[in-house]
């Protein structure tokens, strides 16, 4: 008898700058440097929810370089982690440390859809039914070399686009109401 599909959508959801506030120096993006400086933006925790409720799994897939580059500790990474997974109805979070800066990278470090292809293997994730929600470029890649729909919140950091979103937004709030309004689509 065949195996029956158990494959599911999911939400990738980009930390900085999509679920909590970046610091931003330069107009650049860079992420919080402790607990208190991890500011989830208002509109995230209703945002989750809703699409939580419709059936979504949500993957958080973050580059965390500076703990790479020795400039951060891994033990904070992991304590915000556990305070947003404590917050927010996230299923999993997928990180890579990679520190970039034209060292050897993994396939995990984004542009590279490592982080959202393990996710998808190991919860069963239907990446071409999914989304991939981010605030950079390299989300955007990523989402796109995963097979996924993209949507770019603009920030407006000065940092080109590669390849085009299948959606820009202002916020989480408005990427969820695209997601669910494309539900069945």
């Amino acid at each position: 008898m065949p195996e029956k599909s158990t494959s599911t959508r999911a939400v990738f959801l980009d930390r900085d700058g999509v679920i909590n506030r970046a610091l931003e120096h330069d107009e650049k993006p860079y992420p919080p440097r402790n607990l208190a400086e991890f500011e989830i933006y208002p509109e995230v925790p209703a945002a989750c929810a809703k699409l939580k409720t419709a059936g979504f799994l949500l993957v958080v897939a973050t580059n965390q370089p500076d703990v790479g580059r020795g400039t951060l500790d891994q033990a904070i990474v992991e304590r915000i982690h556990a305070h947003m997974t404590a917050l927010l109805p996230i299923d999993r979070v997928e990180v890579c440390y990679d520190a970039g800066l034209g060292q050897p990278e993994s396939d995990c470090r984004k542009p590279k859809p490592g982080m959202l292809l393990r996710a998808a293997h190991e919860l069963k994730i239907d990446l071409a039914q999914s989304w991939m929600v981010g605030d950079r470029w390299r989300d955007v890649d990523c989402g796109h070399a995963a097979g996924c729909k993209t949507i770019f919140i603009d920030r407006g950091y000065a940092e080109e686009l590669q390849q085009k979103p299948d959606f820009t937004v202002k916020n989480l709030a408005e990427a969820a109401e695209i997601i669910l309004s494309s539900r069945g689509k």
